[in-house]
């Protein structure tokens, strides 16, 4: 395991790098399990005024043979407070990146973003591996999400 961030000083990166985020080998690759991430401070900027969104993001996911690395995420989401992208190009950007990661058999990721100008965005967005386990999963999970929790 030749992790970069955990274990060492932090070093914060001034916009959005993909490249930080790092995974290690799931010990429990023989059953499925949820491994689900809430990230309270999340902030980024909007593309089009260049003021701040805060929002807590919510990463959950089945796992494969890779998980990730909490520490590299926290950096990793903490670069997009200088980057600028509309909430449902945040959550989407996030879920690409970790599926390209990680290749879980299952994540969805969910902004719940502040209210700016009186109106408060929710994307949510997922993703199946190829599996028709994990495909009817995805399906049954979209068709029922609701403001009430995924």
């Amino acid at each position: 395991m030749s992790l970069k961030a955990l274990g060492n000083k932090t070093q914060y990166t001034s916009g959005y790098d993909a490249s930080l985020l790092e995974t290690f080998d799931n010990p429990h690759p023989d059953h499925d399990y949820w491994v689900r991430f809430n990230c309270p401070e999340f902030t980024a900027l909007c593309p089009i005024t260049g003021q701040p969104d805060f929002a807590t993001i919510y990463i959950h996911y089945l796992p494969d043979r890779q998980m990730a690395e909490s520490k590299s995420l926290k950096l990793y989401l903490f670069g997009f407070r200088n980057h600028g992208a509309f909430h449902e190009d945040c959550v989407n950007i996030i879920m690409k990146d970790l599926v390209q990661l990680m290749h879980p058999k299952y994540i969805e990721v969910w902004g719940i973003f502040h209210p700016r100008g009186g109106i408060s965005i929710h994307p949510w967005c997922n993703h199946a591996n190829d599996d028709p386990r994990y495909l009817e999963l995805a399906k049954f999970r979209m068709m029922r999400h609701s403001i009430n929790g995924v």
